[in-house]
């Protein structure tokens, strides 16, 4: 058991219903697996799950607990701030995939 740290810069949707209520409320949850650190307060980059950049999003909450099941879950809040432009996302997905995600295939 231990937190483990998310890059100050990224917020990485697993799931599109919760990347498309982002989108089209202006408000969102994503559920991660395992005790993860989000930096709360900040603004963060969020990407797709086919790790595309896509938005600004504000980070309200971090709330890791353990669920009724048994497991680790971190829930994440955030509010969008806005959508990235065509060459802002263009740019921001190329060197996440530089420095976090690894090459593309």
């Amino acid at each position: 058991m231990g937190f483990a740290t998310e890059f100050n810069s990224v917020c990485k949707f697993k799931s599109e219903q919760e990347l498309y209520e982002l989108l089209e409320y202006g408000r969102g949850k994503m559920v991660k697996s395992g005790f993860r650190v989000f930096p709360t307060g900040q603004k963060v980059i969020a990407y797709t799950p086919n790790n595309e950049a896509i938005a600004i999003v504000r980070i309200l909450a971090s709330i890791a607990e353990i669920n009724f099941q048994g497991e680790e879950i971190t829930e994440v809040e955030m509010e969008l701030v806005r959508k990235l432009t065509e060459e802002e996302a263009r740019v921001q997905t190329a060197l996440a995939f530089e420095m976090f995600f690894g090459e593309r295939e």
